[in-house]
């Protein structure tokens, strides 16, 4: 058995769950989501733990499995807890600040960067250096936090940038220069 998949998923006492034949449907105080069940595999709810089986052995059925049982823990926790992700900027002069929907970066450009806010994410200044991304759905917080990021990578010279919190990142050596006769 796939070692993802065989692993039962236990619910909050506050999440719902519809089973449909093609998604599952959670619910709780965070909001809605839903998870897809691919061809080949079903769903239990056993005493308050969800239990993905899939109908054969075959590679594709125990990738399946596997992908299946991880969409539907990361929704089940979206739905009760919510995900966040923070960003660091680095850099003289760097900042940002959120307005009507909107993030404004300076990060050195001529220009500020200007970012729409998506509805389904929230975006918060702890300082105008650290910026929180939170949001239920795992993958939209970490897709938004990596467009953000991109705006200004971390330089691996100066070490400026945006980068997430904890990021480790090793500087290099300037470059050497040939002086030839």
């Amino acid at each position: 058995m796939s070692r993802v998949g065989k692993q039962s998923i236990v619910l909050a006492d506050d999440v719902k769950v519809n089973i449909l034949p093609e998604k599952l449907e959670f619910e709780g105080p965070q909001g809605k989501l839903t998870s897809p069940l691919l061809p080949g595999i079903k769903a239990e709810l056993k005493d308050n733990q969800l239990v993905l089986i899939r109908a054969e052995d075959t590679k594709e059925q125990r990738s399946y499995h596997g992908l299946c049982r991880s969409l539907a823990f990361n929704a089940a926790v979206g739905v009760s807890k919510g995900f966040s992700r923070q960003l660091e900027i680095v850099g003289v002069g760097y900042r940002a600040k959120v307005d009507k929907g909107k993030l404004e970066l300076n990060l050195g450009y001529s220009k500020p960067v200007m970012y729409k806010i998506p509805e389904d994410v929230e975006i918060v200044l702890e300082k105008s250096t650290l910026i929180t991304v939170k949001g239920i759905d795992k993958q939209r917080v970490g897709q938004v936090s990596a467009k953000i990021r991109s705006f200004r990578k971390p330089d691996p010279y100066k070490l400026k940038g945006i980068r997430y919190v904890g990021e480790r990142l090793i500087k290099k050596e300037r470059k050497a220069v040939v002086s030839g006769a």
